[in-house]
């Protein structure tokens, strides 16, 4: 006896025949679970993360007797306990401002290269390299700009206070190795690069061939063509590869406590010796914090996690309101 399978027939395709679509297997189901699943852990786990970093915070900002987000200094542990993010998070916003500028036209034009100028033979080998960038450790890269890149960057910071000293932002008014916010942006800079670099390449390599080559019909060049065909289709993915690096650079930890000279004062000279960040002062506190001390630095990251958060949804907002930016109407 034939063993009969419930079907469903969806709506039949224009000049054409429906086929019979087998439903209810095994197979599917468990698929569909397990992706359901999944979805709901995920926002499980995020929300056990906000609502633990937010009961500790509260703990420790309702016994700081300063202004949690406009005091300088972060002494929890004294009596009474004073502490505030106002110095963590200028450092943090600046030195990812720093990193974002130099690291995406960088990132965009190696991508460009790699896809549409250089030959197969070399495309290959500089993509590999940069894949293999991204994997570096993060304390690799601290440990070569303690050692390399510091030194270094003393003969560049006299240079930009000399010519660009009037713009105030690059004016040395102290004295000191250049472990500095504009030492970090830099570092932070290389770091993101091969994030960016990755995710733009894959971008522009799905531009679909029919554009380049019709522009190419029409007598374009070979720099119009990627200005009218693949910039705008690989728009959306270059903000997606920008903020995945903006992620990692606002949460970067090790290489930041590495190359930076800590202290509680803002300043907008970005060459001054000092300043800090969330993930460096989480980095440097959290050992010799007590259990009051440890509530305070959790406070901090509670901070980071609501402005990588607000970072990330206000590119899905520039994604979602912006229709020119989908690779789909290119």
């Amino acid at each position: 006896m034939a063993s009969t399978t419930q079907t469903e027939t969806p709506p039949a395709p224009p000049g054409g025949r429906s086929r019979p679509r087998p439903t209810g297997r095994a197979g599917d189901k468990i698929f569909l679970g397990l992706s359901r699943g999944s979805g709901i852990l995920l926002l499980v786990l995020m929300a056990s993360i906000a609502v633990f970093l937010s009961y500790r915070a509260a703990i420790a900002i309702s016994k700081d007797e300063g202004n949690f987000f406009t005091t300088f200094d972060w002494n929890p542990a004294g009596d009474p306990p004073v502490f505030g993010i106002a110095v963590l998070l200028f450092g943090t916003v600046v030195s990812s401002i720093i990193a974002m500028v130099i690291a995406v036209p960088i990132a965009v034009g190696i991508a460009l290269f790699i896809s549409h100028y250089a030959p197969r033979k070399l495309a290959g080998p500089i993509a590999y390299v940069i894949d293999l960038l991204a994997a570096v450790p993060s304390i690799v890269y601290g440990i070569w700009g303690a050692l390399v890149l510091v030194p270094y960057l003393e003969g560049l910071n006299l240079w930009l206070d000399q010519f660009f000293g009037w713009t105030y932002i690059f004016e040395k008014t102290e004295v000191g190795v250049a472990r500095s916010l504009f030492t970090v942006g830099i570092l932070l800079a290389i770091m993101i690069l091969p994030i960016v670099t990755s995710v733009s390449r894959e971008v522009f390599l799905q531009v679909p061939k029919m554009n380049e080559e019709a522009a190419l019909a029409l007598g374009a060049t070979r720099w119009e063509v990627i200005r009218l065909s693949v910039l705008p289709f690989g728009r959306s993915g270059v903000i997606s590869a920008s903020m995945l690096g903006l992620g990692r650079a606002l949460g970067e930890t090790m290489a930041v406590a590495t190359v930076l000279s800590p202290s509680f004062l803002i300043s907008l000279h970005v060459l001054n010796p000092g300043g800090g960040t969330f993930a460096q002062n989480i980095a440097a506190k959290f050992g010799e914090a007590d259990a009051f001390g440890r509530d305070a630095l959790i406070a901090s990251g509670l901070v980071l996690f609501v402005l990588t958060l607000l970072v990330n949804g206000a590119a899905r907002l520039i994604i979602a309101r912006r229709k020119e930016y989908s690779g789909a109407n290119a």
